[in-house]
């Protein structure tokens, strides 16, 4: 019986988390809960699945999860502190899958402890990857990807050599504007923004999607996973999502790992690693789906991806900048603040000025993180004034 802790079990990646562990109640047991503020969600979580530890990370709404858990043997907690102690607790296995830099000191509590860590907060990575992947390798924590591009690379280099590894190559479905003309993408709206056209996802990630940015995080993501550097990391435009990533090896191999467009099925490869189970998603149909197309993607069309692959290359804190400037600008763009073209213009003029030190720990990450919002939403009212 593996025990598991869900960090945001009340989004995306806990709700189909939460699927796999019910089909399979006789290898997981829950024993740690966490969301931001959805008290009511979370409430039902605990009764489905009987967990110890509920926190919520807005200590506001601390009364009302004690109200809701009354009477159940769940203790009760809330704030930042309690969110590291769900993570670093008696858990065997952590899914993070907070979204954001508040995942950031819970991510690192589980990987100090020692902790399996399914990681779905990419965050975590981009901002604080050296720091990261120091602690992991001084704690023994051992970082599974639960994003379905690291996983599927991951997937790959199961009984390969990292020596042997010449490539890495992530694949991008392109999002709803790959083939928009300019005209289309300057005027596009926030609906058509988040209508992606494979995947189930949430607001901020679906415009990352449909910018590219998702792919240039990602990019980031696998250089500190896979420890290769920039120019040994490619990124091919798929528009079937059929063919997850692949991995190019020193003979000229290259394996690839394909699936339906279901996450659940990574999630699951994280939950019983080293083991599979089975899921529920849909099996793939090769001839059903006829033919699988790739292209390069095109930068001018996708400044974000250029930008982030010029945050990879700087290193220190600029990729800490990229990812705060790019919340910062989504969110505005999602309010109807800003256009979809000035997400990508509100992130280079971030980049400019970054003139920030290295982090040396995760306070550093997160104060570079703040003055970077700050200074991204000063540049924004600005100029709309």
């Amino acid at each position: 019986m593996k025990r598991i802790a869900i960090l945001g079990a009340t989004g995306s990646i806990g709700k189909s988390t939460l699927d796999l562990v019910e089909r399979n109640p006789e290898r997981f047991e829950v024993t740690a809960v966490t969301a931001a503020t959805n008290v009511q969600a979370l409430a039902d979580v605990v009764r489905r699945t009987s967990a110890t530890l509920a926190v919520v990370a807005d200590e506001s709404r601390y009364s009302d999860l004690c109200q809701l858990l009354a009477g159940t043997n769940c203790r009760v907690a809330a704030g930042e502190d309690a969110l590291v102690e769900a993570a670093a607790g008696d858990a065997d296995l952590v899914i993070a899958a907070i979204v954001g830099c508040a995942g950031l000191r819970p991510v690192m509590g589980a990987v100090e402890a020692g902790k399996t860590i399914g990681l779905a907060n990419k965050e975590a990575l981009v901002t604080a990857g050296g720091l990261m992947t120091a602690a992991a390798a001084a704690s023994g924590a051992t970082i599974l990807p639960v994003d379905s591009e690291h996983n599927a690379i991951f997937q790959c280099l199961a009984g390969g050599r990292r020596e042997d590894v010449a490539r890495l190559i992530l694949t991008a479905s392109g999002g709803p504007f790959r083939a928009a003309s300019a005209e289309t993408i300057g005027a596009a709206t926030p609906a058509q923004a988040v209508a992606h056209p494979n995947w189930s996802m949430g607001a901020k990630i679906s415009v990352d999607s449909a910018t590219m940015m998702n792919k240039g995080l990602e990019l980031i993501e696998a250089h500190y996973l896979f420890g290769l550097p920039s120019e040994h990391i490619d990124i091919l435009v798929h528009p079937q999502s059929v063919v997850h990533s692949m991995v190019e090896f020193v003979d000229g191999s290259v394996l690839a790992q394909l699936g339906t467009a279901d996450m659940r099925i990574p999630i699951a490869y994280a939950l019983a690693w080293p083991e599979r189970i089975e899921t529920p998603a849909q099996r793939l149909d090769l001839a059903a789906v006829g033919r699988l197309e790739f292209e390069v993607p095109d930068l001018e069309r996708f400044p974000a991806l250029r930008l982030a692959r010029e945050a990879l290359e700087a290193g220190g804190a600029v990729p800490i900048a990229l990812n705060a400037a790019n919340e910062v600008a989504v969110a505005s763009f999602l309010a109807g603040e800003i256009s979809f073209p000035e997400i990508a213009h509100v992130v280079h003029e971030a980049l400019i000025s970054a003139e920030y030190d290295a982090p040396r720990t995760i306070s550093d990450v997160l104060e570079i993180d703040r003055v970077t919002r700050d200074r991204a939403l000063a540049m924004m009212t600005t100029s709309c004034s």
